[in-house]
Order: structure tokens, then C-alpha cells, then sequence
């Protein structure tokens, strides 16, 4: 199966199961079974099914500002445009109301996208037919210049919850992989930039210890400075990626995506020493016992240097290791690395 910067293609699928749990719908049940030869082709088949899942329940609509030169009063009177139509002996009034629309910004994100998949050749005819389809029904809909989409306007409440993922996706897309050719044409790259993937990663192994293990608390923790005083004025916050607790133990868990593990200084190299000040900061501030019963992991996605190595630290008292994650192997494995760090903190 091919891979995206030595992640299997179907890997990144299964993270996003986790990252966005709707992606155990029914209507998605068959993508696990199939093969994809690049990331394009694998977001596709995601947005082909839920946009098409979507279509069934109706578009989402809301109100939307709207001005019209109209015959009978609607809405508020603009008043300098209807007296300018009257200079003009124009019968009309000048009109400005609101109108449930279905080209509202949501919409149009998901309209852009698909433009963007339909235009990729990578991706299979059959899924490209699919969202040309799909594309009928957005006529209304205005298409959106990608770099002119503003993310903060985009809210979710009970009316349109069905949507999140699917604009999740198209921002992986549009954020993660769109590039500009010196002819100023859009298109996309063949896998997802590292902040993206970062993001991506964290949060399938803090959704995979909540589904697989929720007596372990999974969650991104803050920690409290551990002052002799009460003075934590000007002191940065410290939030864990992730935290497992059980039974009076804690595991705080650095989740890190690079594309190098290891720094290298004078031909030497080591683990990269600000991920290990981080984490023993976290664990340090956190056992405000002093008993050793926090420990640190700073968990690497597994890159493609040679050199990565795993190791074990005891630091005044605490347990710091440093591990990695193989994306690139079968997602049964990925699982049991997982399984294999509940079992030897916890059990």
C-alpha cells in the first residue's frame, strides 16, 4: 500500500476514525475495506460519502444579508438607494433583509474542496464522478478562493454538528496540502504538511486511550507550577498533550511528529533536548508528592532516519522515556504498541 512520507495510506484513515469518531458511521463502513494508492484518493472517498450522506438530509442553511431593488417594501428601506433610484425614475425600492440560503460560508467550503478533488488526477474516476455529482446540487452555492476562507467564522451548534468533520477534512486539504505553481494555479500537494499531521497524530492517541481505555482518564492536562508561594504571575501555562491516570499512577505523554527525531550538534547527536526539558518540567511540577508516581514519555511518530532510538531515563526520582510509534506498520500493530504502554505503566 502506498504511503504518505512513510505513513501507510489507510493509517492516516484509521487516525482519522479516531480524531473524528462519526467516521464509524455506517456510511463510512466501507473505506476501511479498500485500497488507496495516495492521500488524495483517500479524502475523496471520505468527502464522496459524507457530502453524498449530507445531500440526503438537506444542505445546510441560514440567514444570510441580502439587497434587492424591489416593487413592494421587504425588509429594511435603504434609504440612499431608493432615493437614488428615484432621481433616476426608477419605480423600485431599495432593500436590504435577511434570507435562509444554503450559500453560506459551510457550503462554500465544501464546494471549493470538491472543485479542488474533482481537479486532481490522482483521484480514482469513480470518486471524481461522485463528486461531480454531488457538485449539481451546490448551484447556489458560491465558489470560495481558498486563501480567502476565514476559519474563525466557522461555528458549530445542534444545526449543522453533522458537518464538523467533513469541513475537518477539507481543512486538512486545504490548510495541509495546497500549493500555489509559479502560474498562480492551485494544487495539491501529495501528502499532508508536518503541523497538520502533528495535530493529527495527538489527537488519535489521546481518542484512542479514551475508546480503548477509559478507566485511564485520557485527557490534555493542565499543570499547576508547584511554587513555594502563591506568585505564578507572568509564568507560562503548562497543558499536557495527553494524561493517563489510574490508581494513584500518571503517565503525561508528549505526542511529537517531526520529520527528524534526533538533533544533531558538532557531528553528535541527541534526543532534541527542548521536548525532554518539556516533558520533565510537566512531570516534575505535576508529583508534587515527590513520590515518583508521574512519569514522562515523549512519544515520536516513527520517521525514516536510521537512527532512532528508544530509551529510559530515571530523573531525580521520575521516570522520563522516549519511544516511537511505526506508522508505517499494519494498524494492528500500531494498536499493540499502544496496548503494550497502558499495560506496562498501569497493570
Amino acid at each position: 500500500m502506498t504511503s504518505d512520507k512513510g505513513i501507510l495510506i489507510k493509517n492516516i484513515y484509521y487516525m482519522l476514525t479516531y480524531a473524528f469518531q462519526v467516521l464509524r458511521q455506517t456510511t463510512y463502513e466501507n473505506i476501511d475495506a479498500e485500497d488507496f494508492d495516495n492521500i488524495h484518493d483517500l479524502f475523496a472517498a471520505i468527502l464522496s460519502k459524507g457530502i453524498s450522506g449530507q445531500l440526503k438530509q438537506g444542505l445546510y442553511k441560514e440567514y444570510v444579508n441580502m439587497s434587492d431593488e424591489l416593487v413592494a417594501m421587504r425588509g429594511k428601506l435603504n434609504l440612499s438607494g431608493t432615493i437614488k433610484n428615484k432621481i433616476q425614475r426608477k419605480q423600485v425600492l431599495s432593500c436590504e433583509y435577511d434570507e435562509l440560503s444554503e450559500n453560506n460560508l459551510l457550503n462554500q467550503i465544501l464546494k471549493t474542496t470538491m472543485l479542488l478533488l474533482v481537479k486532481e488526477r490522482t483521484v480514482k474516476e469513480e470518486r471524481r464522478a461522485v463528486l461531480k455529482k454531488s457538485l449539481l446540487f451546490f448551484g447556489t452555492v458560491d465558489y470560495i478562493e481558498p486563501c480567502e476562507i476565514r476559519w474563525d467564522r466557522v461555528h458549530y451548534h445542534r444545526n449543522n454538528q453533522s458537518y464538523k468533520m467533513l469541513l475537518n477534512v477539507c481543512r486538512l486539504i486545504i490548510d495541509g496540502m495546497l500549493l500555489s505553481t509559479e502560474q498562480g494555479e492551485m494544487k495539491l500537494a501529495g501528502f499532508l504538511d508536518e503541523q497538520r499531521m502533528s495535530k493529527l497524530y495527538e489527537k488519535f492517541i489521546l481518542e484512542y486511550y479514551r475508546l480503548h481505555h477509559p478507566e485511564l482518564h485520557a485527557n490534555p492536562d493542565q499543570v499547576k507550577w508547584n511554587l513555594d508561594d502563591e506568585n505564578d504571575m507572568w509564568l507560562p501555562s503548562m497543558i499536557t498533550d495527553i494524561t493517563l491516570k489510574k490508581a494513584g499512577r500518571t503517565l503525561i505523554i508528549d505526542a511529537k511528529y517531526y520529520g527528524q527525531q534526533m538533533q544533531k550538534n558538532y557531528d553528535i547527536q541527541s534526543f532534541r533536548n527542548a521536548n525532554l526539558y518539556q516533558v520533565f518540567t510537566y512531570v516534575k511540577n505535576m508529583d508534587v508528592k515527590h513520590d515518583g508516581s508521574v512519569s514522562g514519555m515523549l512519544l515520536y511518530a516513527k520517521t525514516g532516519e536510521e537512527f532512532q532510538p528508544t530509551n529510559k531515563f530515571k530523573m531525580d526520582g521520575n521516570e522520563i522515556s522516549v519511544c516511537s510509534l511505526d506508522l508505517s506498520m499494519p494498524f494492528g500493530e500500531i494498536s499493540g504498541q499502544l496496548e503494550r504502554i497502558a499495560t506496562e505503566y498501569f497493570s
